[in-house]
C-alpha cells in the first residue's frame, strides 16, 4: 500500500523545518543554492595587495636614488620621434589668441 501524498508532504515539511532548508514540494528553481553561497568579493579583494607603488611614485619618494623608468623613457622617445616626422600631437593654443575659440562663419548663399 502506497503512502498518501499528503503524508509525504507533511514528512518533507517537518524534515525541512528540522534541517533548516526551504520547503519546495513542486521542485521549482528558487536560486537558494546561489544565495546561500559565501560571497566571493571580500576574498578576491584580499588576494591583491592594497598598496601598489609605481616607479613614478617610488622616484618621487626617494629622489636621491637613481632609478630609471624604462617604459616612460621609451614613451618619451617615441613621442620625440613622431614629432621629428611631423606625426606628433598639434600644439596647444593659449586662451586669448586671435582665431581660437571662434566658429567659422557660414557663407551666405544667393
Amino acid at each position: 500500500m502506497a503512502t498518501a501524498r499528503s503524508r509525504i508532504l507533511d514528512l518533507m515539511r517537518v524534515s525541512c523545518r528540522l534541517f533548516n532548508t526551504t520547503f519546495n514540494p513542486t521542485g521549482e528553481r528558487t536560486g537558494n543554492k546561489i544565495l546561500r553561497a559565501r560571497l566571493k568579493g571580500p576574498s578576491l579583494a584580499q588576494y591583491y595587495p592594497k598598496d601598489y607603488l609605481t616607479i613614478k611614485q617610488f622616484r618621487r619618494g626617494f629622489p636621491e636614488l637613481a632609478i630609471s623608468d624604462e617604459k616612460e623613457e621609451y614613451r618619451v622617445q617615441q613621442v620625440e620621434d613622431k614629432k621629428l616626422r611631423g606625426k606628433g600631437a598639434p600644439k596647444k593654443y593659449k586662451l586669448g589668441r586671435p582665431g581660437t575659440g571662434t566658429k567659422k562663419k557660414k557663407a551666405k548663399r544667393k
